[in-house]
């Protein structure tokens, strides 16, 4: 089982990074869109997405957002922490098979509210920007370390 832990407030400092990489799979935008509820065939119709300006299937902006909900909760600053505010900015699409990787990095700290702002980019396997924006987190005040939670296995049955 894997071991999640925080970077507390106290030691936290400008300049830190973290990064997590992921690449989206048929199951995962099939599961995102379950979840979610987002049924827009640009996301699930091959036929219709191939008409539109992307030229095929693209991931939900959000699926690429949640990996930086993600990040923020597992990496940087890790569990206990508190997610406040997220700016995004969706500049490329993401297409199943694309390999992305969130970049964060503590930008700045306020010291009296106990808060730090974290740059928030996302990057693609050609380097490319896919998402960029930033994150306002309240990191926790103790060190956490923990186990990760373990999900339940997952089976998508197919309704074709």
């Amino acid at each position: 089982m894997r071991k999640l832990e925080n970077t507390p407030f106290n030691e936290l400092k400008i300049g830190d990074k973290e990064t997590l990489t992921r690449t989206l799979n048929e199951q995962d935008l099939l599961l995102f869109a379950k979840v979610s509820g987002d049924t827009n065939p640009v996301h699930l119709d091959k036929d219709f997405a191939s008409t539109t300006q992307f030229e095929g299937r693209i991931a939900h902006g959000m699926w690429t957002s949640s990996l930086i909900s993600c990040a923020l909760a597992t990496k940087l600053p890790g569990p206990g922490g508190i997610y406040l505010s997220q700016e995004v900015k969706f500049m490329r699409p993401v297409k199943i098979g694309d390999t992305v990787t969130v970049e964060l990095e503590v930008v700045e700290i306020n010291e009296r509210r106990k808060r730090a702002t974290v740059s928030t980019n996302v990057i693609n396997q050609n380097g490319k920007t896919v998402v960029k924006g930033k994150a306002e987190v309240m990191p926790a005040v103790e060190k956490v370390v923990v186990d990760e939670y373990p999900l339940p296995d997952v089976e998508l049955i197919s309704r074709a």
